[in-house]
């Protein structure tokens, strides 16, 4: 199936429909690939601003504003840039046929998780157990 037929269209996966059909992966791979490109653009238009806003503030206080809006921004695009590995691996996933399945338990995760976070790797509730073993072994 195409891309474009897809994004013309205002189809979204519905419970139900057999679970990670060819429907459901060419929606996600599509707004998985949308959702890259967004980033990578953003991060494009950052590069340029930060190459083009360099200049000489004599005022020390405006110089420091500057400073902690470029690191700001920078921390952003790092964050991002971690999200675009994320995205990478879930695009993976897909075509290796594990998309839309826990890491841990293998279960189908929920659609509308799926939805909401097309990265997510684990079922809400198996993410909530490693968020809390997470936290346990943190306050050790």
């Amino acid at each position: 199936m195409k891309a474009e037929s897809f994004r013309s269209t205002d189809y979204t996966p519905a419970e139900d429909e057999p679970f990670m059909n060819e429907r459901h992966l060419e929606y996600f791979r599509n707004a998985l690939l949308k959702w890259k490109s967004e980033i990578l653009e953003d991060s494009r238009d950052t590069i340029e601003g930060l190459q083009d806003g360099t200049r000489n503030i004599p005022d020390v206080a405006d110089r420091a504003s500057e400073e902690t809006d470029r690191a700001l921004e920078l921390r952003t695009r790092d964050r991002q840039r971690k999200l675009v590995s994320k995205i990478d691996a879930a695009l993976r996933r897909i075509e290796d046929g594990e998309y839309g399945y826990c890491e841990k338990t293998g279960e189908p995760i929920s659609l509308k998780r799926l939805i909401a976070r097309p990265i997510a790797t684990m079922t809400l509730e198996a993410q909530e157990r490693h968020e809390r073993r997470e936290k346990v072994h943190r306050d050790d």
